[in-house]
């Protein structure tokens, strides 16, 4: 059995940053472990303009380390209003992707979109500019449950979406079922989609074990096992659509635990540990470099990384806790044992 593991140096194709204090607080996380990442654009107020994004990553690079070469790679937040217009100046920008969240789907979606048919014309414009689409795959229709909701949103968008704009690459994100894997595995080389560490290592179960566990909610929420086990096949398969995207979304502890929970894992600090765990379970420790590393910068049409990161088969225990701006912030799994460290 290998004591060591030696990636390509990664990426992660979806990530959440904050801004302000926070922002600094988290950034060195993921700057320790990727080369890149695409950053979601939902603050308050959203990131929905080239010069809001170019300022917003600014704000990232000063928050790194010093000597850090890590690129943030920026995103926009698609609205019922963006102008087509928009779609030119961010691709000038520099801009890789514009991001659609259901209008409530998730934290700070309240601008989100309503009716995709009213982006229409903007999304033509990504489809000759080469941009992306990045969805958040929930429709929110309050009749349809929780956890039905991600299987509904292909049926009522992403089907339409493909069929009137065949040519736009979209990034279906976080995946979490069965319906959305073999989805992705079936489309086009134009459809692709993001996993992150909790929906690849848990179910739901593990949000009730031993009491309510508020550090596992997210959004779309963990599902059943069966839907796990679909993941986690489609991963070990080796496809190049599937790629990391950790979704890591800090939220400060008091508000992780309060009456209504805000969704979101904090994965950053122990990222690549907690795919590394995931593939070891399934016995696909050498499909996880083209998952982490290969499959995502081909997709996006982007260089693949030089260097490389390496880990270690080494026992080891990440803080429960870390500061958060002048909150706490507690990492998914912290205070517990993990088998794979960053070397």
């Amino acid at each position: 059995m290998s004591t060591t593991l030696t990636l390509t140096r990664p990426d992660d194709w979806h990530l959440h940053l904050r801004d302000d204090a926070a922002l600094a607080s988290v950034a060195p996380y993921t700057a320790q472990q990727f080369a890149r990442a695409i950053v979601m654009p939902n603050l308050r107020p959203p990131i929905t303009t080239a010069a809001q994004a170019m300022a917003y990553r600014e704000r990232i690079l000063a928050a790194l380390p010093a000597g850090s070469d890590f690129q943030p790679l920026m995103t926009l937040y698609l609205t019922n209003n963006t102008a087509p217009a928009e779609v030119a100046a961010a691709k000038a920008a520099g801009v890789v992707a514009l991001k659609l969240y259901p209008a409530g789907a998730t934290t700070n979606s309240d601008a989100g979109v309503t009716d995709i048919r009213k982006c229409y014309a903007t999304l033509e414009a990504m489809q000759r500019a080469g941009l992306l689409l990045l969805v958040h795959g929930e429709v929110t229709d309050p009749a349809i449950d929780v956890f039905d909701r991600e299987a509904v949103f292909i049926d009522r968008v992403m089907q339409p979406l493909r069929r009137d704009f065949p040519e736009l690459k979209v990034v279906f994100e976080h995946i979490t079922t069965k319906e959305a894997a073999q989805y992705v595995s079936s489309s086009d080389r134009f459809t692709a989609a993001t996993l992150t560490p909790q929906h690849l290592l848990y179910n739901r179960n593990a949000l009730f074990t031993g009491g309510l566990r508020p550090h596992y909610y997210c959004l779309p929420v963990l599902k059943r096992e069966e839907h796990r086990l679909a993941l986690c096949q489609a991963v070990a398969s080796g496809s190049p659509k599937f790629f990391l995207g950790t979704d890591s979304a800090p939220h400060a502890a008091q508000l992780k635990e309060a009456s209504v929970c805000g969704a979101g894992c904090f994965t950053a600090l122990s990222a690549l540990e907690l795919y590394a765990e995931a593939f070891e379970l399934l016995g696909a420790l050498d499909k996880l470099e083209a998952f982490a590393s290969f499959n995502g910068p081909d997709f996006y049409g982007l260089p693949r990384n030089t260097g490389t990161v390496t880990l270690k088969r080494e026992p080891w225990t990440p803080p429960a806790a870390v500061a958060f701006g002048d909150a706490q912030l507690k990492p998914l799994r912290g205070g517990e044992t993990l088998n794979w460290k960053l070397q």
